[in-house]
């Protein structure tokens, strides 16, 4: 077993494997030197100083029995069934596991001193040191989506002057609708981070280091480190010529399974996998950490040869901003009934059911557990949307 990619995916298919029994080799190949950790924390508990590198461990691959490669995958021969890397070695493989991930998007002008992106350990150290020798200088996030707000939260808390760029006229708006991205965005001037939405970035501003980020208004924002949060792409520009088939949009396409190939010897999980959802009818993406959890488990599974039914994940995204959280079960699309609930007084404690048909599709709920709690048991059961929201104010 080769699995490319030691991020939770590529560990979960390792620790997956010896829970279902399987006794044979594991290598697990990653150029990260600090591989395998969780990601969540960078944007919260490790760059804000809280959380020592180690407590975001995801475990020694020796637990696995399984052998650990530095190192980058570059080609792949699936006829032959060898891994080549760019330290020279080719490997062979009886399955492989992709688990590559994905890349941040950069804006032109990086690389460039106190600009970051932020997706590897290195990544957060990097930022967190220009934070510190920022004091309380001024932060400019780019991009407004889960991963930007968190690292303004974190910013904020440490005391800089933050302000966030966004294109979209509210942050996630393309997820979440306008009306309720337009209120989850309030958040951000709550707690006195300024917030551009419909702004484009035109330029980075200082050579060597960065002293602002130059707006298509003309605009400049002074700016002591900027991070650009604007997307990732998935990892597969190695895979061109190895008769993988690969999306148009990025990604591996696998079907129900995870599996890329008829012979089933090559699957994928995680940020890189496009799998198909025979409920949607298409392949479908998701770049969140329990769907690499999940994926992750049930590839372990079908390569030990345990039947089991196609996967299908139910999508949950959390993020921790502003000392509260933030939940969405399911997808919203466009053209779904919006209710919104808000408990008591708090101005920004509410939850949102989204309606398509008479059925409940998705939830938000932000800073209020146990409307979380009774959204979760509702999905489940298929409650018509109406009735949640009944519930939901008698809490």
């Amino acid at each position: 077993m080769v699995v490319v990619g030691a991020s939770v995916g590529g560990s979960r298919v390792a620790a997956g494997l010896r829970e279902a029994g399987h006794t044979g080799e594991i290598i697990l190949v990653d150029p990260d030197p600090d591989a395998p950790y969780d990601r969540p924390p960078l944007s919260k508990q490790i760059l804000a100083g809280d959380w020592e590198a180690g407590r975001a461990s995801l475990g020694d691959p020796a637990q696995w029995h399984a052998a650990r490669r530095v190192a980058a995958a570059t080609a792949l021969d699936t006829d032959r069934r060898v891994l080549r890397l760019d330290d020279g070695t080719r490997l062979g493989y009886d399955r492989l596991v992709l688990a590559c991930g994905a890349s941040p998007r950069r804006l032109p002008g990086m690389p460039r001193r106190g600009v970051h992106v932020l997706r590897t350990l290195a990544d957060c150290h990097g930022l967190r040191a220009d934070l510190d020798r920022a004091g309380r200088g001024r932060l400019v996030v780019v991009g407004g989506g889960f991963v930007g707000a968190e690292v303004a939260s974190t910013a904020r808390a440490r005391g800089l002057e933050v302000t966030v760029v966004e294109e979209l006229p509210a942050p996630l708006s393309g997820l979440l609708g306008e009306e309720v991205a337009a209120e989850l965005a309030l958040l951000h001037a709550d707690h006195g981070v300024r917030l551009l939405t419909g702004a484009r970035v035109a330029s980075l501003v200082g050579e060597p280091s960065v002293t602002g980020v130059a707006l298509a208004d003309g605009s400049v924002l002074p700016a002591d480190a900027v991070v650009v949060g604007i997307g990732v792409h998935p990892n597969t520009g190695w895979l061109a010529g190895s008769g993988i088939p690969l999306h148009a949009d990025g990604g591996v396409l696998c079907d129900a399974h995870g599996a890329a190939d008829a012979a089933r010897t090559v699957y994928a999980v995680g940020d890189v996998a496009r799998r198909y959802d025979p409920l949607l009818g298409r392949h479908v993406r998701t770049e969140h950490w329990t769907n690499a959890v999940e994926e992750a488990g049930a590839v372990a599974r079908d390569i030990a040869g345990r039947e089991q039914p196609p996967h299908r994940h139910d999508f949950f995204v959390w993020s921790d901003q502003y000392g509260g959280k933030i939940t969405l079960l399911g997808r919203p699309e466009p053209g779904d009934r919006v209710a919104v609930v808000r408990a008591g007084v708090a101005p920004r404690r509410f939850a949102v059911a989204y309606g398509r048909g008479e059925r409940l599709a998705a939830v938000l709920t932000v800073n209020w557990p146990k409307a979380l709690v009774a959204a979760r048991r509702s999905l489940a059961a298929h409650t018509a949307a109406d009735d949640v929201v009944a519930a939901w104010k008698q809490l």
